[in-house]
């Protein structure tokens, strides 16, 4: 199973960005796949999560609101839709899937595959 992360990049405060993570080997669509972030100097914290290709989504409270996190079972694809980002925002956003819970679940001991990381950055 891989993971294959793509989007983010540099972007400027109340701005918008995508990211999208291709799953192979593995059908997700009945799945977890979430999103996960590390800003710099601190700890991994989750970002959103989306099961059975859209049938529920969980967000952390930071980012609820102006995230939106989907799946394209065509295409085995996970999105984060990013509205209104903010310096906060700055950080290294992780996709991973989980095969095992029976339901969303913000907890990355869950995760088994993840994908290689890619940075957004807010910034003027």
């Amino acid at each position: 199973v891989q993971l294959q992360a793509s989007g983010g990049g540099l972007v400027e405060p109340g701005g918008s960005l995508t990211l999208s993570c291709t799953a192979s080997g593995f059908d997700f669509s009945r799945y977890n796949m979430g999103y996960f972030r590390r800003a710099p100097g601190e700890e991994r914290e989750f970002v959103a999560v989306v099961r059975a290709s859209g049938a529920s989504t969980f967000y952390s409270d930071s980012v609820k609101g102006r995230f939106t996190i989907s799946f394209d079972s065509v295409k085995n694809t996970a999105y984060l839709e990013m509205r209104n980002l903010k310096p906060e925002d700055t950080a290294v956003y992780y996709c991973a899937g989980d095969r095992r819970s029976y339901s969303t679940t913000s907890a990355a001991t869950m995760y088994d595959y993840w994908g290689q990381g890619t940075l957004v950055t807010v910034s003027s």
